[in-house]
């Protein structure tokens, strides 16, 4: 097993978390589980996959990047770097507690780390161009855990595994399924995942990135809201 150097509770970490829309033009519905009764972080709750960044996603080679101006908001106020990382994880966080596949087919140039192991046996390489950045929230302080979780929308038309296959998900999540946004509302779900859902529904007619990304800034200062233009000094306040 792969030692990861201990969790700082205080920190706020980044994350990364995947809405996968289905049946786009007819009954849209994304892929959802329930966090576990014991989780420190939301527990009982109806989530998207997705979790922390993990300290080796920034070595991983993608086969492709998010596409502009997806990848040019993710580096908005944000360290140098770490827009590559978030890709990573979003994918890896994908396959890991749903068993999907976002990839291209390809053999890895290396042995794949530990955790990428199961992926790569599936004959692909991680690939970003499907994920668009639609949201960025961060956790108030007070809560036990605390994160910077970038969210990002994909089409499952670019799932290159059986949609309803789950057989190769971590026990993370349970009850995994796929909830039509028309009844998502009537699932327990943290307030921010009713925000994103709110968002989600308003984009399902448009495929293309959104014009900015609703960023919800709370830090032990102040909380604001914001939207990510894609340059770094662009960052404004809605009117």
């Amino acid at each position: 097993m792969t030692e990861h150097p201990p969790i700082d509770k205080t920190a706020v970490r980044n994350a990364s978390t995947v809405i996968v829309l289905r049946d786009r033009e007819t009954t849209p519905r994304v892929l959802m589980g329930q966090r576990g009764a014991k989780a420190a972080f939301m527990p009982n709750k109806f989530v998207f996959p997705g979790g922390a960044v993990d300290h080796t996603d920034g070595d991983i080679h993608l086969k492709a990047r998010p596409p502009s101006p997806c990848l040019d908001r993710l580096q908005e106020d944000a360290p140098a770097g770490l827009a590559h990382a978030l890709a990573v994880a979003a994918i890896r966080e994908l396959w890991e507690e749903t068993g999907l596949v976002l990839g291209t087919p390809g053999t890895w140039a290396s042995t794949p780390h530990e955790d990428w192991r199961d992926f790569a046996a599936t004959g692909f390489i991680p690939d970003a161009r499907a994920l668009q950045f639609v949201f960025r929230a961060i956790t108030p302080p007070g809560r036990p855990r605390r994160f910077d979780a970038r969210f990002f929308l994909v089409d499952a038309a670019s799932v290159v595994s059986d949609l309803d296959d789950f057989s190769a998900a971590s026990d993370e999540l349970s009850h995994l399924q796929w909830v039509s946004l028309e009844d998502a509302r009537s699932f327990d779900m943290p307030f921010i995942t009713e925000v994103v859902l709110s968002e989600i529904q308003a984009r399902v007619d448009q495929p293309s990135p959104p014009d900015s990304v609703p960023f919800f800034k709370n830090n032990d200062e102040e909380s604001l809201f914001l939207r990510l233009q894609g340059n770094r000094d662009a960052i404004t306040q809605p009117r």
